[in-house]
């Protein structure tokens, strides 16, 4: 049996920050496919491991422990595989900046799909994502993040800021040239910081993993095809 089972839909989009955490942490895990999510989608929440509305859902076989939500699951595994750090600030800082990648997702899909991309909306977001770029650029460099070398919120080894923060601009950018450039110009510690954390072993598998699973997907559905238009 593997250690944990998520249920998230064929992207990488929010899933991946949880196969991420896994990864770095040596744990397995066992992917379920579209119908078995809609069959526990489908069922009354009474009978749902975990209350949910939609993935990703996590369960942790060792302790018969299920749990949703993008930023919750990140927390209970980082507090069970010991990556969060010991202070209370850092550990508030560290579940901002997992909050903060949930919006950035969040704003780039207009909300899941809400609304589709056009030009004009692209051109008048790009300011605001780029000020996205900046505020983690501007935490980083605060807690002494360089081009070469440092983590996001200065601790000793990469934790689940670092992790979070690599995944999220990095299946962005390896996907989406403009945004690509945009982090490079607004953010070059970050861009840096990304890089180094994607070449830990753990991380490059998943990496290529995904590749071969995913291609270039990223979210999916009519929201992403609108997004290729202004942002490739």
């Amino acid at each position: 049996m593997s250690d944990f089972d998520l249920y998230y839909w064929p992207v990488p989009f929010r899933g991946e920050f949880i196969r991420a955490i896994l990864a770095f942490s040596g744990k397995t895990w066992t992917e379920h496919d579209a119908e078995e999510i809609g069959e526990i989608m489908a069922r009354a929440p009474d009978r749902q491991d975990v209350p949910f509305m939609g993935p990703p859902v996590l369960v942790d076989n060792s302790q018969h422990f299920a749990i949703a939500q993008m930023p919750a699951i990140a927390f209970y595994l980082a507090e069970t595989l010991d990556l969060l750090p010991t202070s209370r600030q850092s550990r508030a800082a560290t579940i901002k900046v997992v909050n903060d990648a949930n919006d950035v997702i969040d704003e780039l899909t207009l909300d899941g799909g809400r609304e589709m991309w056009t030009q004009e909306k692209w051109r008048d977001f790009t300011p605001r994502l780029g000020r996205w770029m900046e505020i983690w650029e501007a935490t980083g460099r605060k807690h002494g993040l360089g081009e070469d070398g440092g983590t996001l919120l200065g601790s000793d080894h990469p934790g689940l800021a670092d992790i979070v923060t690599a995944v999220l601009w990095s299946t962005m950018s390896e996907r989406f040239g403009r945004i690509r450039e945009l982090l490079h110009r607004s953010a070059p510690c970050v861009a840096s910081l990304t890089d180094r954390m994607m070449r830990i072993p753990s991380l490059a598998r998943l990496s290529r993993t995904s590749r071969e699973r995913y291609a270039d997907a990223y979210c999916g559905g009519e929201i992403e095809k609108s997004l290729r238009q202004v942002a490739t």
